[in-house]
């Protein structure tokens, strides 16, 4: 499937619903908090996002081939699980770490980023895992512009994170996205420089690497969707949607209450 390149109006409405996304997460930053279930926190973005923001829960019953509806608003990972946590009945605990992950559709277009939260104080090998994986997506971002190749960003998170002494998960990566969910292209989180497709203006898509504190390998759960570490270490992720521009990149899941870019 080609690349579908978005024009700047289109990019515009990304914009908006990049920023919507973004702001679903800053309204559920000062509800994750130890006491608190995944499940009331799906309620807490579900109410906001049709109530407050009129927007559309992209997630909820969302069903690729092979997959039975996703049954929640958000996806709530927490500890070792990688990705797709379904929200539930598990209670957020002091030292927890959880990543918090909404895509939103506004007028027909896709706002989809995450971020690590702590519950309470984490420990300082959980803490450095969060903030190595956040350097690690930035660094990627910081290497969009017009005639780069993904490859270049794959390569240069794999470089930081396998640097710092952690692994990448391999089978999940960033995406395409636009008035689709998921559309080429596939981002992957590891690469050699000068491989892969070449970079235009116009383009859309995920940096959302997936870092493992110990080995890279998997498993998925008997609900069909939640991802854990097949050796239960911890494993962090952030995403932001970005869009290649004339010069670089923008941006585009950022709100007031979203966190700085590292120096």
């Amino acid at each position: 499937m080609p690349v579908k390149v978005k024009t700047p109006e289109e990019v515009a409405r990304m914009r908006v619903a990049g920023r919507l996304a973004s702001e679903l997460l800053d309204h559920l930053t000062p509800h994750v908090r130890a006491g608190i279930t995944t499940g009331e926190l799906d309620d807490i973005a579900h109410a906001y996002q049709v109530d407050v923001q009129k927007v559309i829960p992209a997630t909820l019953n969302y069903a690729p081939p092979g997959h039975s509806p996703f049954p929640a608003t958000i996806c709530t990972s927490v500890n070792h699980v990688v990705c797709h946590g379904i929200p539930g009945e598990k209670k957020l605990k002091p030292g927890d770490i959880v990543n918090v992950d909404v895509t939103v559709i506004k007028d027909g277009w896709h706002g989809d980023s995450s971020r690590m939260f702590y519950v309470g104080t984490p420990s300082i090998q959980a803490r450095r895992l969060v903030e190595t994986t956040y350097e690690a997506m930035w660094r990627g971002i910081r290497m969009v512009r017009p005639g780069a190749h993904l490859g270049d960003i794959g390569h240069t998170i794999q470089k930081f994170a396998e640097g710092q002494g952690y692994s990448i998960v391999r089978e999940f990566c960033g995406h395409g996205i636009g008035a689709q969910f998921h559309e080429e292209p596939q981002v992957l989180h590891y690469g050699r420089p000068g491989t892969g497709l070449q970079l235009a203006p116009g383009m859309v898509f995920t940096i959302e690497p997936m870092i493992n504190a110990g080995r890279a390998a998997i498993r998925g759960l008997a609900d069909g969707w939640t991802i854990v570490t097949a050796d239960h270490s911890l494993s962090a992720q952030w995403e932001h949607t970005v869009a290649v521009t004339d010069d670089g990149f923008e941006v585009l899941t950022l709100s007031p209450g979203a966190p700085a870019p590292p120096h």
